[in-house]
């Protein structure tokens, strides 16, 4: 059957199925590594400070590698970067697995090896958005966004989750690192089966690293709605993430006595958020006020991570955890495709690079702070007010001036294709 229509019209293209396919299996990995780090953490030490380290051992590197990540992803063939990435993440993951199995594992060496995967996957999401509008056709991008949308909490917060928290019951943490190693293989597989896509030019040195890199940094700089909106994110992923992604398990664990389960049922309800929002994105499309909708959205998302504080039981939790992800999806959606449609292609891996790494510059201090800040003022305090916080400061960008001049932009355009449509029609029929 030929798909021509709704979010799943992207996987008409033979190289984009191949991707998405890698990417759901590598995901449904991640998702499993949520619940199986966060519970060998735990078990190994008790502590939230224990899961703060290991967070900022997991982002630190990544921040360091994502604006090289983006130069090398224009540079190169994006397809082989993301395949160099998936590789080193599997060997990691296999050593994390013998060595839980084992019995023999230690913190430190859970930081070790989670450093170097922070460190291969700054080099992926770059060469991801570079790659996607290679594949599908500039019709088809906002349901291939709307696909990916989909596709993450479903592995991350649905499948993932879930397969873990069983994992874990049958074969202890060890065993879900071994299946994540294994997820990452298939993701290798998918990408090797890829042809190269016509669009990239053969491997070439070019301008050093520097010059790549001051290019892209230069775009930004000239685009209020490119910087304000890193900006943004820096702010609220610094005020949000660490508290969210430390407290939360420790909440299900320790102050609700959930098990791994429960933490996987939290988690795979945000999953279920993200996908209605993907889907109902997917078939109705981004409204024409795109920068307000993103805003919009994201700043209700991150107020709802105040209900993880004021959550008493774990179907309360998995309600906010609705909101927060399906809000972030639909944000997410209308700002993967802004950026694909409006920075020009030879720039794209670099400004996205430049999006990873100031969105993502002060997680570990939002992790290294999660811990500390809990202890002075309180688990759930500390939830409430990273919520209440992060949506002020999220929705306080929007204002910036010059912020919205795309949506402008994007009605004149559609205003010009309209008249030319109308003469070429007139032209025809005269």
């Amino acid at each position: 059957m030929r798909i021509t229509s709704g979010p799943l019209a992207s996987l008409r293209h033979r190289d984009f199925r191949l991707l998405w396919t890698g990417m759901t299996t590598s995901l449904i990995g991640n998702g499993i590594l949520m619940v199986a780090l966060a519970w060998q953490v735990y078990d190994l030490s008790g502590l939230p400070a224990a899961m703060s380290a290991v967070g900022v051992a997991l982002s630190l590197p990544q921040v360091v590698t994502l604006l090289i990540g983006g130069v090398v992803s224009d540079r190169f063939d994006p397809r082989r970067v993301m395949l160099a990435s998936d590789l080193v993440r599997c060997a990691v993951m296999a050593t994390l697995a013998v060595l839980s199995i084992s019995g023999a594992v230690r913190l430190w060496e859970i930081m070790a090896l989670t450093a170097v995967y922070g460190a291969a996957a700054g080099f992926f999401g770059p060469a991801f958005d570079a790659l996607v509008p290679q594949l599908v056709a500039e019709s088809d991008l906002v349901a291939a966004n709307a696909l990916d949308q989909f596709i993450r909490p479903v592995g991350l917060q649905i499948l993932g989750p879930m397969l873990g928290g069983v994992v874990i019951g049958i074969g202890g943490p060890g065993s879900a690192f071994a299946a994540d190693a294994a997820t990452f293989a298939v993701s290798a597989a998918c990408l090797l089966a890829m042809r190269r896509p016509a669009s990239v030019a053969a491997d070439q040195p070019g301008e050093s690293l520097w010059v790549e890199l001051r290019e892209g940094i230069s775009y930004v700089r000239r685009h209020v709605w490119l910087w304000g909106t890193f900006l943004s994110a820096t702010f609220t992923y610094l005020l949000f993430v660490g508290p969210t992604e430390v407290l939360l398990p420790y909440v299900v664990k320790t102050e609700l006595g959930g098990s791994a389960a429960a933490l996987g049922l939290v988690l795979t309800s945000g999953g279920l958020g993200a996908i209605a929002a993907a889907i109902t994105v997917g078939w109705i499309g981004i409204p024409r006020r795109f920068i307000s909708f993103m805003y919009g959205t994201w700043a209700i998302a991150t107020l709802a991570v105040a209900g993880y504080g004021l959550a008493t039981a774990t179907w309360q939790l998995a309600a906010a955890c609705v909101v927060v992800n399906g809000m972030e999806a639909a944000g997410t959606i209308a700002w993967a495709t802004a950026k694909q449609r409006l920075v020009p292609g030879r720039l794209l891996g670099r400004v996205s690079s430049v999006d990873w790494f100031v969105s993502t510059a002060l997680l570990p201090l939002s992790y290294a702070a999660a811990a500390p800040v809990a202890s002075l003022i309180g688990v759930r305090q500390t939830l409430v007010a990273a919520g209440v916080l992060g949506a002020v400061v999220t929705f306080g960008f929007l204002f910036l001036p010059g912020m919205r001049r795309p949506e402008g932009q994007a009605a004149a355009y559609r205003a010009g294709r309209h008249r030319a449509d109308r003469l070429a029609r007139a032209g025809a029929s005269a």
